[in-house]
């Protein structure tokens, strides 16, 4: 059997262990057509940063776990001078930890009605999202997760939030990967024209929606303490609002296919998206151009060059410190955020340039300050 197509977008060579990963999806059942972003890396099964096309079969896997992860952005009629002052920064900082947990609120919230009355493929799961993902909904999570204000070109400050579906995407993820099928290279399936993969599907849809609200709720949070200590609004009509982990069925190459993203986003003709740098490195607005060979699909940001452990490693509090610059966030959490240093991604502006035929830059945002959950 021949492999799935590849095409890549790349600012190197890739690794031994990234090329032998793609090479093992490209070789798998059902895979079609697989895209390399350019900020792919290592992950378990599937690597970050991949697009792959199948015709009935669905792999978790690539998806991942954290099912919905996303972006959103939203403007306020402020200029961002307004969080130039450390007293201001720090009252900033200071609401966010009390209202934006990284875990968990202390009090469950009601999920939207469409989530509430609209029942998880078992029983198990629907306990999860009814215990868990009502304390969870507005919730940060941790690792690469942020929320971030930024300065666009003419200083208008922004807010950009990176989170996903929480605890009950892994379970989703958990469940359905128990129930799944080797394939001829190992990696699990299911035929998503079965009831297991209609089930998995279904649960998909579901995440997504829960991680979509997921950030809306903390932007509406956001927005009222700014409302409060500074007298200004979001600018709703202009949020901009995506993910980057999931499976679709859509139109490509003159057939229907079930297009998976992991660490990907959809860059369809004129689709805005957001393409994030690292806590020292610029964002991006962005519009889609529709390339057929990437399955119109582009990176979600600048993806890691280092591992957790690597940076660790290799990046002191002094490094970290020069390479944000004047970036405001927690210094009393420097040692945690080593591993989320700059020197761990990759150049964001060299993403960018790979991936020219892929969207077109709208803005370009410099960060202001910078939270990550607790």
């Amino acid at each position: 059997m021949s492999k799935a197509t590849l095409n890549t977008w790349l600012t190197e060579p890739l690794s031994p262990e990234v090329a032998q990963s793609i090479e093992r999806l490209r070789s798998s059942d059902d895979v079609r057509h697989v895209a390399v972003m350019p900020d792919v890396h290592l992950c378990h099964d599937v690597c970050i940063g991949v697009v792959a096309a199948t015709e009935s079969l669905v792999y978790p896997a690539a998806v991942g776990g954290d099912i919905g992860c996303g972006m959103a952005a939203v403007p306020f009629d402020v200029e961002a001078a307004l969080l130039e002052s450390e007293h201001a920064a720090g009252t900033v900082l200071r609401q966010l930890y009390q209202c934006v947990p990284g875990n968990k609120h202390r009090q469950p919230r009601a999920l939207p009605d469409d989530l509430s009355t609209r029942h998880l493929s078992d029983a198990g799961l629907t306990k999860i999202a009814q215990r868990e993902g009502r304390v969870q909904l507005g919730t940060m999570g941790r690792g690469n997760h942020f929320l971030e204000f930024q300065s666009d070109q003419a200083g208008r400050l922004w807010l950009l939030l990176h989170s996903g579906s929480r605890g009950i995407g892994q379970a989703i993820s958990a469940r359905h990967l128990a129930a799944a099928t080797a394939t001829n290279v190992g990696l699990l399936a299911l035929n998503a024209n079965d009831e297991p993969g209609q089930r998995y599907l279904s649960d998909v849809a579901w995440a997504r929606r829960y991680a979509a609200e997921n950030r809306l709720a903390m932007l509406r949070t956001v927005e009222e303490f700014m409302q409060q200590m500074f007298g200004i609004g979001a600018s709703w009509p202009e949020l901009i609002h995506g993910d980057h982990n999931f499976v679709d069925c859509e139109h490509h190459f003159g057939r229907q296919l079930l297009v998976h993203r992991k660490g990907a986003q959809s860059a369809q003709q004129g689709e805005p998206g957001i393409v994030p740098g690292s806590m020292g490195a610029p964002s991006f607005h962005t519009a889609g151009r529709a390339c057929s060979e990437s399955l119109m699909s582009c990176s979600h940001g600048a993806g890691r060059q280092l591992s957790r452990s690597q940076a660790r490693r290799q990046v002191n509090s002094k490094h970290f410190q020069r390479q944000v610059g004047p970036l405001w966030f927690d210094r009393r959490r420097l040692g945690i955020l080593l591993d989320e240093a700059p020197a761990a991604y990759k150049d964001i502006r060299q993403v960018m340039r790979a991936q020219r035929e892929l969207l077109r830059i709208e803005r370009e945002l410099q960060p202001v300050l910078n939270y990550k959950g607790p």
